[in-house]
């Protein structure tokens, strides 16, 4: 007899407390109920159950046979809806959060071209930079950029988050460039209200030493495009992601300062609620996500040709 039929009968005979119960849910006859239980016991080399007129119990032998029973028997259940899951078609209703800017500037062409390739799949977005709680509002998934605190949700990096100190030609011929993270106490410095530390920022020098410095200036936004575009106006130095900037600093609108002193790359998650099985509509969002950013992201790209910051040039002129 095919052993782990036979669990399932056992199993079934201890939550129903009968053999001419667990027969009838199972479809079998009370005999056949015995045949299984029979056969496990002769493998197993012991008696599994009391049975008498009046009720039914289980021996010491039963008990711990039925403990792992009811274990084998769900991981074979998960095993089988993961299994089935690889072969689901995507659909349903997806339901996201994302930050504004990242959400218009990236994820809207992604979405478009996923709903092209997962016609049955059909998608909710909803653009706000605040942290929505995925479970009391409902979402399926979230974006969110930069470190993750402790939670209960699940998270898959999607794409790398670098920072660029920066500013407008403009503003480097009127006021210069800082060289220095303690520069930067001496310039406009446009700011970002969400920043994990408000009014700080942070780099890495050249030794791998981290430092911080206090910056000040007359703007600050929740909204980087907001920051971006001030920056451009030659307001002031931006502490700006490029996936925001990377196009302004590719065509020399925006220029790079402080290479020496690197910002600390974040991340970019798909956050979502804990669960054994995603969904196939969840699933096949977030691989086409991290496909099609991959390793290095689009907006990343300008680095490859930049041109030197400010510092550097003069530097090279006098050499």
């Amino acid at each position: 007899m095919d052993r782990l039929t036979s669990m399932a009968v056992f199993t079934k005979v201890v939550a129903t407390g009968s053999f001419s119960k667990a027969g009838r849910e199972l479809g079998l006859s009370p005999a056949g109920v015995s045949n299984h239980i029979r056969a496990l016991e002769d493998w197993l080399g012991a008696r599994l159950v009391h049975r008498t007129t009046r009720r039914l119990s289980l021996t010491e032998a039963g008990e711990a046979l039925h403990e792992r029973c009811a274990r084998i028997l769900e991981e074979v259940e998960e095993a089988q809806a993961a299994a089935g899951a690889l072969h689901e078609a995507p659909r349903g209703r997806l339901k996201l959060s994302a930050p504004i800017t990242f959400g218009t500037r990236h994820l809207a062409p992604v979405i478009a071209d996923y709903l092209l390739v997962y016609p049955e799949v059909a998608v909710d977005v909803s653009l706000n930079d605040r942290k929505v709680d995925l479970l009391e509002e409902g979402f399926d998934v979230a974006i969110r950029i930069g470190e993750l605190p402790d939670s209960s949700l699940a998270a898959r990096r999607i794409a790398a988050s670098r920072s660029v100190l920066c500013a407008s030609p403009a503003y480097v011929e009127r006021h210069g460039a800082p060289v220095e993270p303690a520069d930067l106490e001496r310039h406009e410095c446009l700011e970002y209200a969400y920043r994990a530390t408000p009014g700080q920022w942070r780099f890495r020098g050249p030794d791998g030493e981290e430092m911080s410095v206090r910056v000040r200036g007359r703007l600050t936004s929740t909204n980087g495009d907001v920051l971006r575009v001030a920056t451009l106006r030659g307001l002031g130095v931006s502490f700006a992601p490029t996936f925001i900037v990377g196009e302004d600093l590719a065509a020399g609108r925006l220029v790079p300062l402080m290479p020496r002193y690197a910002p600390a790359e974040l991340g970019i998650h798909a956050v979502y609620p804990q669960g054994r099985h995603l969904p196939a509509k969840l699933r096949s969002f977030i691989d086409f996500l991290v496909d099609r950013f991959g390793q290095e992201p689009a907006w990343d790209t300008w680095a490859r040709g930049s041109a030197p910051a400010p510092t550097e040039r003069r530097r090279a002129r006098r050499r």
